[in-house]
């Protein structure tokens, strides 16, 4: 099997660049390996190609996303396998040749085609719990969908459009210009072949209208702020029988007022007494799904971390839940009464004692080292 070559190698433009410079340096491959300008020659057509696929993928904002993180292996999951040869490209290219050249391609029909639906984008704010266990929701999308009266052909029920005496109904003109011969869209009937004289009034000769639908979403648990969902055919409807867009749920997940998260674990903060941190307890600790009991042991320091494994979020990947860590932070007492005072203050004589003897074998011990 054949490597692919990098799609910003294949056009000659830095992983930075902008929509703008791939646009450029696209078309100056386009102009260079055209099929109309290099007949007969297969190493142009490859190269042809290769370029048409390469700008198809980086001048989408998702495909380029895909492509950056993922590469062609992730492009092929996500359904995209490149061009199946010139109809494909010229198909999918055939306004921006007239954008490059001043004229189509010569093999595009004049016929109405059939094109794809937009996709949308709904972004919806959860609850941390929510994206934890997931959740299931509607959303109320603003699209356009086929006119119901017309069935999307944009004619009042029961006529029927007249061919374009222009181009006679091929939708293009012929025309001539240096080494092509191609064809201009035709200005009249601008590319459809036809001409429709009893446009639908329900839709306003559009073959479509705006409408508001509401979509039911199933949350998967493990969701975090930046997923995304696709929902296929949930997008704008395709014209002429096109088929429809998809639509984007991007999730936003709002902060929990005692859980943190870190990929699949979850971390929170629990205050103890100095006298717990120093004798050791155990105390109850909330964690995601109820209470679980946890022995602080003797002569826990601040910052300490606990762990309860299993107790965190499932993974989005394999299902396996993360854990819960807990970091402990200890209070310092205020207000404390005379006989509390008193305790504390003999405490630290003991261990001021303490310290001071470990301070004074320290140096002891380098007085004695640097003795020669």
């Amino acid at each position: 099997m054949q490597t692919k070559r990098d799609y910003y190698e294949v056009l000659g433009v830095s992983q930075n660049a902008s929509a703008a410079e791939i646009k450029t340096a696209y078309r100056k491959q386009a102009i260079k390996y055209h099929p109309d300008k290099n007949p007969g020659d297969k190493e142009a057509e490859e190269k042809f190609k290769e370029a048409a696929e390469a700008y198809e993928v980086l001048r989408d904002d998702q495909k380029r996303r895909i492509y950056d993180q993922y590469g062609h292996q992730g492009l092929e999951g996500s359904g995209f396998s490149g061009f199946g040869g010139f109809d494909d490209i010229f198909s999918s290219f055939g306004d921006i040749f007239e954008d490059f050249f001043g004229f189509g391609s010569g093999r595009r029909s004049g016929r109405s085609r059939s094109q794809r639906g937009s996709d949308l984008r709904y972004d919806l704010k959860l609850s941390f719990m929510e994206a934890a266990f997931g959740t299931e929701t509607t959303v109320d999308v603003e699209k356009m969908e086929v006119c119901p009266v017309c069935d999307g052909s944009a004619m009042e029920p029961g006529t029927h459009a007249e061919t374009c005496d222009q181009c006679n109904g091929l939708g293009q003109v012929s025309r001539s210009q240096g080494f092509f011969t191609v064809r201009t869209t035709c200005s009249q009937c601008r590319g459809s072949g036809q001409i429709i004289t009893s446009p639908c009034k329900n839709c306003r000769g559009n073959g479509q209208l705006q409408v508001s639908k509401t979509v039911s979403v199933k949350i998967p648990g493990g969701v975090d702020t930046g997923s995304r969902l696709r929902l296929t055919g949930e997008g704008e409807s395709g014209r002429l029988g096109g088929q429809s867009g998809d639509l984007y749920i991007f999730i936003h997940v709002e902060p929990h007022e005692f859980f943190a998260r870190n990929n699949s674990d979850v971390i929170c903060e629990i205050p103890i007494s100095f006298v717990q941190a120093a004798l050791g307890d155990e105390i109850e600790i909330p964690t995601l799904v109820g209470k679980k009991n946890l022995k602080i042991p003797k002569g826990t320091q601040p910052g300490d971390v606990f762990r309860f494994t299993g107790e965190g979020i499932a993974s989005l990947r394999n299902g396996r839940r993360g854990d819960q860590l807990i970091q402990v932070s200890i209070k310092t007492p205020t207000n404390i009464n005379k006989k509390q005072e008193k305790l504390l203050k003999e405490f630290a004589k003991l261990e001021n004692s303490k310290i001071s003897n470990k301070i004074k074998n320290l140096f002891k011990g380098e007085a004695e080292s640097a003795v020669p």
